[in-house]
């Protein structure tokens, strides 16, 4: 059993629209990249965004912003929250296990765009939706973090890989 197979399978289960993104689509688009977090682009109608924060609950995730999780289905809270607060993810988080999810609310890559080219990536009954190589790169760029530079060039290795066998 993997870190986040019991949230995922239950994303499954309730046909949530979700795309993996960040260090754990890396490793499962081919790199070794340690990651503790769970970083995801999901579609952002209230009915999706409610599945989301009622599971994450149920499995005893917590918000650390001091606001109702479920205040992210509003659509003028979350542009109040990226303009004002400059916010690019909702986290909740499982303290006691150290584990985290990060719902991404401001990306150069849209849900759709992201969706769009995404692989699937079954692991035992699971199918995994993952963003595709280019559309991560185009994501990390945008950061400027160092761990996000070394991930492009590990992506783009992967990429000229695939490419050439």
């Amino acid at each position: 059993m993997f870190f986040y197979e019991g949230i995922l399978k239950a994303f499954q289960k309730q046909k949530v629209k979700y795309v993996l993104v960040g260090g754990f689509a890396v490793n499962l688009l081919g790199s070794m990249r340690s990651t503790a977090d769970l970083d995801i682009l999901v579609e952002m109608s209230d009915d999706n965004l409610k599945k989301i924060v009622k599971i994450l609950k149920k499995y005893g995730y917590c918000v650390r912003q001091p606001v109702d999780p479920m205040k992210i289905t509003d659509k003028e809270i979350r542009r109040h929250w990226i303009k004002n607060k400059h916010m690019k993810a909702f986290n909740f988080y499982k303290e006691d296990e150290l584990k985290e999810v990060d719902i991404i609310i401001e990306s150069p890559v849209s849900f759709e765009e992201a969706k769009k080219s995404s692989i699937s990536i079954k692991i035992d009954k699971l199918t995994l939706p993952v963003i595709s190589i280019n559309k991560l790169i185009k994501m990390k760029k945008k950061t400027g973090r160092t761990i996000d530079k070394l991930d492009i060039e590990e992506l783009k290795k992967i990429k000229e890989f695939r490419e050439n066998t």
